[in-house]
This record gives C-alpha cells, structure tokens and sequence, in this order.
C-alpha cells in the first residue's frame, strides 16, 4: 500500500490522504472542488469542473487517469443540479462511463456544491 500526494490537487485538512493504491487500484479521498489557492469557484459547473481535475490531478500523481476510473460517486447538495454535472462530467470524461452512484448530502464542507470520490486501475 502506498499513499499519493500531488501538490496541483488541494492538501488534506484531516487525518487522510489525497489517495492510497493498494492491489492494482487507486482510491481517491473525496475531492472538493478547491483550486490552489483554496478559493472555492462559484457556481455547480465550474464546481464539478474543478472537483474532477482535482481528481485527475490525484489520480496522475498515482500514475493513472481518468480513463482508468471504475467506479466513481458524486455528492451533490442539490440534485436539481444533477443535469449540470452529469453535462460536465460527460465531457471531461467522453466515452469513457465507469460505474457510478449519485448521492445527496445535504451540507458539505466549506460551502461546496459537490464532491467526488473514486476507485481507479493503478
């Protein structure tokens, strides 16, 4: 087991780490959507854009990739916003469709809208 750490995706504010592999796998910590400078964008689609490069960040610093992804969950605090983020999602992803689960919560931390976790191949 080895843990991941890339300096472009925000540093954990807890006890955990960005990212663990362990048997061919990738588990990436839920990812807010936090930039560099720890601002949080405004707005569910700049959101989901940053949550899921702060994922693919992670994800690089392990030596995968987005196209590797094989099970992903999305919290949402609002799932009127679900059409926005299955949009952005699609496009960041393409033809690439892991398995997948969509869950609201109703408060997440600093304000955001939403947050990403995933499982992918080393």
């Amino acid at each position: 087991m080895q843990y991941v750490r890339s300096d472009l995706a925000p540093p954990p504010r807890g006890h955990y780490s960005q990212a663990v592999t362990a048997n061919g796998f990738v588990f990436v910590a839920g990812q807010l959507p936090l930039g560099s400078d720890d601002a949080v964008p405004k707005g569910i689609e700049a959101q989901t854009r940053q949550a899921l490069r702060n994922v693919s960040d992670v994800l690089e610093a392990a030596g995968s990739g987005l196209d590797k992804l094989v099970t992903v969950t999305v919290y949402v605090t609002d799932i009127a916003d679900w059409p926005v983020v299955n949009r952005i999602y699609a496009e960041m992803l393409g033809d690439h469709r892991p398995a997948r689960t969509v869950a609201v919560s109703p408060q997440l931390h600093f304000g955001c809208l939403v947050e990403i976790q995933a499982i992918a191949i080393a």
